[in-house]
């Protein structure tokens, strides 16, 4: 049976992280049995330094795309054969959008705005022993502010990244419009990335100005909620 070695429930959802629930979600979506290994001493053993990652039959395989590549040849998915090659296009292009630019927004709410930080700070160190986490926190956040920093979105200001974030949004409601999913009405792989990061945004128990924008889109509130009734009803 596939392992899939994430960090664990927070805030309200599977996993914290976007890209554990992407393969979470692809997971359910293709029908794939699977178990969890939810901790973040999980890190200590990831093969590329970053979770999630997998484990199959004996095989470790690190990082969502290709563990989803892994998962899609060795388990024969059905997920994507309906879609013609136009839609795997659109579908590979959107989801590289949202795990290279997306993404970053998202990290951005949570370590960078002044609102978020606390909370954050709480749920992830609070249970440390002292010192560790009075200076463990300060040194991961500022190791955050130079990725962004590096990544790009970080040179702008809060309203221009909102700004970038809310057009993200604006797409994305526009591409789903009234479809029950993304590219149809079944799902495809498209549907485990952009449910994961939407996922993040709006079903997160995390109340700050970029989640407020997100639920103001009421077509991706309902594909959330459409998503979480279908595969994770229990």
């Amino acid at each position: 049976m596939v392992k899939l070695y994430g960090f664990g429930s927070g805030f309200g959802v599977v996993d914290p992280s976007p890209f554990v629930l992407k393969v979470d979600a692809y997971l359910r979506m293709s029908g794939i049995k699977f178990e969890t290994v939810s901790s973040i001493e999980n890190l200590k053993k990831a093969p590329k330094g970053k979770l999630p990652f997998i484990e199959d039959d004996g095989k470790v395989v690190g990082d969502s795309y290709f563990i989803i590549e892994y998962l899609g040849k060795k388990y024969q998915s059905t997920l994507d054969q309906w879609l013609s090659d136009e839609q795997k296009a659109i579908a590979h292009l959107v989801s590289k959008s949202l795990d290279e630019n997306f993404y970053w927004c998202i990290v951005y709410s949570r370590w960078m705005c002044e609102d978020t930080w606390p909370i954050l700070k709480k749920a992830f160190f609070s249970s440390m022993p002292f010192p560790l986490k009075q200076i463990l926190p300060s040194i991961l956040r500022s190791g955050v502010k130079k990725s962004l920093n590096k990544q790009g979105l970080g040179r702008h200001s809060n309203d221009e990244i909102q700004q970038i974030y809310s057009h993200s949004l604006a797409s994305l409601s526009a591409m789903l419009g009234e479809k029950s999913y993304f590219l149809g009405d079944k799902p495809c792989s498209l549907d485990a990335s952009a449910y994961a990061f939407l996922a993040e945004c709006i079903l997160v128990e995390i109340d700050n100005d970029f989640n407020k924008i997100a639920r103001r889109f009421d077509n991706l509130v309902g594909y959330c909620k459409r998503v979480q009734d279908e595969f994770y009803k229990n």
